[in-house]
């Protein structure tokens, strides 16, 4: 492993549970634990599971509301302190450079949570400081999560969705938001890094199972969510990704702008659509969408959805094409009959 590859605080609980760890974002993360995908994503869809995402980035700016407010591209005065938002850090040309959630904790300090691979790069474009080193982030999802944080962490059970709170657990100062990143309910919670482990093992005990990077991914993938390098990232814009939303067309001021109102005027001349193949081979990203014949797009992320039991993929297709079209994903020569589908593909 690269002597700059970071590891997480939790990573001595990750080899102790016999994880299957992988380089991810310039960290080492574990893919998945010995029962496997496909088992965690199911423990998610049904119970309760943990994720450890230390590696995304922290960025903390205190009194930052004005310099996040022109800068990011959602409105900040749209919700409160004890709240979390989604938005987007766009380029010059529109380009989601990352897309971010910010906790806005009480009073005007605010966390900023950016992709792994990309915290020196908001650092850059907001100031602040990144404390990402100081505590760990564990995620933890399902539709059961609450039964288990009743006994382990019950404060943590009212946080609703999109809020933020700061919480004791055990004498240790907490942030819990109530966000995520699967199609399932949960809470994410940033423990200091001398806690956190003490915290995983208590979680484990309550019934709550770990679950690794590929679970992560294919959750998302079946909740029709975009990660960055895939659904986002240089030359896809936030409407191209389906995400004009996450943008205040009514603020004046906000990197990107000139370039999204131009987009948006003229129509973006692709977008992304969610796409099911019939049987258990999955589609994978990078791989070309043909209408009669005639490519007219590529995917962008490829799995086995495992509560569907078939494939599905995101790719980006000529706006014209929606749902009900019949495609055909070129993987490596192997030809996938699909079909465009809206998205999500799984709803809870």
């Amino acid at each position: 492993m690269p002597s700059d590859v970071r590891t997480s605080p939790l990573d001595a609980e990750h080899r102790r549970l016999d994880a299957r760890l992988t380089p991810f974002g310039g960290w080492e993360m574990p893919l998945n634990y010995p029962q496997g995908t496909i088992h965690e994503h199911l423990a998610c869809r049904r119970g309760a599971v943990m994720f450890d995402v230390s590696h995304l980035g922290t960025v903390r700016v205190n009194d930052g509301f004005d310099v996040l407010q022109r800068t990011l591209t959602n409105d900040l005065s749209r919700i409160a302190p004890g709240r979390a938002q989604y938005t987007h850090l766009l380029d010059d040309d529109a380009s989601v450079l990352d897309d971010i959630i910010v906790w806005w904790r009480p009073g005007d300090v605010f966390d900023v949570m950016p992709n792994a691979s990309n915290t020196e790069r908001v650092v850059r474009a907001i100031g602040g400081h990144d404390v990402t080193s100081e505590r760990a982030v564990i995620a933890v999802q399902g539709p059961r999560w609450t039964e288990h944080l009743r006994a382990t962490f019950p404060d943590a059970v009212d946080v609703g969705r999109f809020r933020v709170a700061e919480l004791e657990w055990r004498g240790a100062p907490c942030v819990v938001a109530g966000t995520g990143y699967t199609g399932e309910p949960g809470i994410e919670i940033a423990v200091p890094v001398d806690a956190a482990p003490e915290l995983w093992r208590a979680l484990g005990d309550s019934g709550v199972e770990p679950a690794g990077l590929g679970a992560r991914d294919t959750l998302r993938l079946e909740a029709g969510l975009p990660l960055h390098g895939h659904e986002l990232g240089a030359g896809i814009t936030s409407l191209q990704a389906g995400l004009g939303w996450v943008v205040a067309w009514d603020k004046p001021v906000f990197r990107g702008r000139d370039a999204a109102v131009a987009e948006r005027a003229a129509g973006p001349h692709r977008r992304l659509v969610g796409i099911t193949t019939a049987g258990r081979r999955p589609p994978r990203g990078g791989s070309r969408i043909l209408l009669d014949d005639t490519e007219v797009g590529e995917t962008t992320s490829g799995n086995f959805s495992p509560v569907l039991e078939h494939g599905i993929a995101l790719g980006f297709v000529h706006p014209d094409i929606g749902p009900g079209h019949r495609v055909t994903i070129d993987v490596r020569g192997t030809m996938l009959d699909g079909e465009v589908t809206e998205l999500p593909f799984v709803r809870r």
